[in-house]
């Protein structure tokens, strides 16, 4: 997030009808809700979440047990179980 002038940006009209809420403050203007993106969309984690989660799928397929992949991968058996589940109903909608 970059800080902008208001002098600079801002139409003269504009400029003076915001300063009959603020002056002197700092304002954020989020984006539409069109142009926003998804959490971890622009710096890859959501992906790279998806194949470890992907991952912890396919080994508990071949036979890892809960308790196996809660110590590779530093999650309770809970997570773990939530990520299956969540995998494979992913997987069989994609499927269909």
């Amino acid at each position: 997030m970059q800080y902008k002038n208001g002098k600079e940006v801002l139409p003269d009209s504009l400029l003076k009808e915001l300063q009959k809420y603020i002056q002197g403050e700092l304002i954020y203007v989020p984006k539409q809700a069109s142009q926003r993106v998804g959490w971890g969309e622009s710096n890859g984690s959501r992906q790279i979440i998806r194949q470890r989660n992907e991952e912890i799928f396919r080994l508990y397929r071949e036979g890892h047990t809960l308790e196996d992949l809660e110590e590779a991968y530093h999650l309770s058996v809970e997570s773990i179980r939530k990520i299956v589940s969540q995998t494979r109903h992913r997987l069989q909608r994609q499927e269909q």
